[in-house]
């Protein structure tokens, strides 16, 4: 109701260490409640890497687009959510930073309980991160079953360590409707620094 246009087109946004088909529950349900959902592969290897892939989605709907985004996939958005085919952005317990911010700082401020867990980031000689799979197991998909959770942690997609410091150069959420839902047992991002984003947003 917050709309002015009627909105058929969803884009998802996964974060880091995962690709989009962490979203297939999702997209299901809102397909069989009539929306065009896609969804975007963001690489991981750069923020501007990571929002042009969005962006070439979001250039491929026919119409209004709600982006949504998870975790890190909440900077994506942030920056992406300036396209004009987006009219709302949808924060899943995700970061939104503001213009000239990066996540790593503002996470460094209101630590979440991985950013308190010593050696749980592995990072690689040519600077790119996962997370242990016990800690990936333990922090990041406690609730699902584990067969899915292992696959999960063993298909983990390496992210740059630099996409968690880029400072933002846009913030989409300045000048668009924006909803924020808050994980409230949230372990890679302080559930309390949601509330902070999604506070400062409007949301």
């Amino acid at each position: 109701a917050a709309l002015a246009q009627s909105v058929d087109n969803i884009v998802l946004v996964h974060g880091a260490w995962v690709d989009a088909s962490g979203w297939k529950a999702v997209f299901e349900k809102l397909e069989r409640d009539g929306f065009h959902v896609s969804l975007a592969q963001p690489p991981e290897t750069a923020l501007a890497d990571d929002v042009a892939a969005t962006k070439r989605v979001l250039d491929a709907q026919d119409g209004p687009t709600l982006l949504v985004g998870h975790s890190y996939g909440g900077s994506i958005i942030t920056e992406a959510g300036v396209h004009p085919n987006v009219v709302g952005l949808v924060y899943v317990a995700a970061h939104a930073p503001d213009v000239g911010e990066d996540e790593g700082e503002l996470g460094a401020k209101m630590p979440s309980v991985l950013g308190k867990a010593k050696g749980a980031i592995e990072v690689t000689p040519d600077g790119f991160t996962r997370l242990k799979e016990e800690d990936f197991l333990t922090l990041f998909a406690p609730d699902l079953p584990r067969e899915q959770a292992t696959f999960a942690a063993r298909s983990q997609v390496f992210a740059a360590a630099s996409v968690f410091h880029t400072p933002l150069t846009a913030a989409a959420w300045r000048t668009k409707p924006t909803w924020g839902i808050v994980a409230g047992a949230d372990q890679i991002i302080n559930p309390d620094l949601e509330r902070w984003y999604y506070e400062r947003a409007k949301a």
